[in-house]
């Protein structure tokens, strides 16, 4: 996986980061011992979405053994599986970090994140103040009932590709291939840019 910072990217809604917070989180990765990268997606439409956003890319970074590299733009998406109009829009996000954590242990932490904002579990495709979702991790692939990587729907998902290539350009979704292009293969209706929102690199 190449590097996500990317100074003065042509995109827009990129925002560039200051080589002071680039310096610090590369100091910070002097406590991981062969840390492994790790995609993960963030969303929610109860709420204030921007603010549970943010406390969850927050929490990750104040987890041991994990270091946040890159957030990407948020982007308001269409609910997805429902009838349009029945649950309010979601604000996503992908959080690209270097972890030391085993995906097991990363899981579990996505799961006591997303309790922490009070996620219900109550119906699938229900609405949802915070979901955590382990889009990657590494070139790992795996069937696990509990933790299927990488995530089996990312790869037709716009939400989840379109900031995953904001971050990361040259990525690749294991056994799928290029994020572009499968990024280019699915509609981008309903997920929608908001340059007028941004989320924060943890300090």
């Amino acid at each position: 996986m190449t590097r996500p910072f990317v100074q003065g990217h042509s995109d827009p809604t990129v925002q560039p980061v200051p080589a002071s917070v680039v310096e610090k989180v590369d100091a910070a990765d002097t406590t991981l011992q062969n840390p492994k990268w790790a995609v993960i997606s963030i969303g929610s439409n109860l709420g204030n979405r921007l603010e549970t956003l943010q406390g969850a890319v927050d929490a990750l970074e104040d987890t041991p053994g994990v270091r946040v590299k890159a957030v990407s733009p948020v982007y308001e998406t269409e609910p997805w599986g429902v009838e349009p109009g029945s649950q309010p829009s979601y604000f996503n996000a992908v959080v690209a970090l270097k972890t030391t954590l085993p995906p097991s242990s990363l899981l579990e932490r996505a799961h006591a994140v997303e309790e922490a904002f009070h996620r219900v579990r109550d119906e699938r495709w229900g609405a949802r103040t915070l979901d955590v979702d382990i889009v990657a991790y590494a070139d790992v692939t795996s069937d696990d009932p509990q933790l299927t990587l990488p995530h089996p729907r990312a790869h037709e998902r716009a939400f989840v590709l379109a900031p995953w290539h904001d971050v990361d350009p040259a990525a690749q979704l294991p056994g799928r291939g290029a994020v572009a292009e499968l990024l280019a293969a699915v509609t981008r209706e309903g997920v929608e840019a908001r340059t007028d929102l941004e989320l924060r690199l943890p300090e």
